[in-house]
């Protein structure tokens, strides 16, 4: 059996070591949500005390969600509010202050006008609540347009109405 020179073997490791970190360096691609699952993944967020509402902390969590213009309006609010009622009085997510949620589901979407809406259906403290998310596709995916609460008005609606 013939002997490798040290030399060679160290070259060899080098150049197996550098081919290892090009390739783990390549920014693989975004992986992009459905609109169901971004709305599961926000609902998530919220329950582990990570909404990105009320919070002045990232903007750019709010942007991994909602489309820039209602981003930028409900960064505004949360900033102006310095932890005070702001235009969001509520919990947006539930479209109430106290919660008892029962039976909470997040409906599959469905697609028109290249929009994608998500129903949301739950109980809170017995009473049936319905929200639509509205969701546009962008260049970053899938992000949050709006949601319509029935009879409460859209949370774009809400930002308008206390211009």
């Amino acid at each position: 059996m013939k002997r490798v020179k040290p030399f060679i073997l160290v070259v060899l490791l080098f150049l197996g070591a550098s081919v290892s970190l090009s390739v783990r360096g390549q920014s693989s691609p975004v992986k992009r949500m459905s609109p169901d699952a971004l709305v599961k993944d926000l609902y998530t967020q919220h329950d582990r005390k990570h909404s990105p509402f009320f919070q002045t902390r990232s903007r750019a969590l709010l942007y991994k969600y909602f489309e820039k213009s209602i981003a930028d309006k409900i960064w505004k609010d949360a900033v102006t509010s310095k932890g005070e009622v702001g235009v969001i009085d509520g919990d947006p997510l539930y479209d109430a202050q106290d919660m008892e949620i029962r039976n909470f589901v997040i409906n599959k979407p469905t697609y028109a006008d290249g929009k994608a809406r998500v129903n949301v259906t739950f109980e809170n403290f017995g009473q049936k609540k319905s929200l639509v998310f509205v969701l546009a596709n962008g260049r970053s995916g899938w992000r949050i347009r709006d949601i319509e609460y029935g009879e409460s008005g859209t949370l774009a609606g809400w930002f308008k109405d206390r211009r």
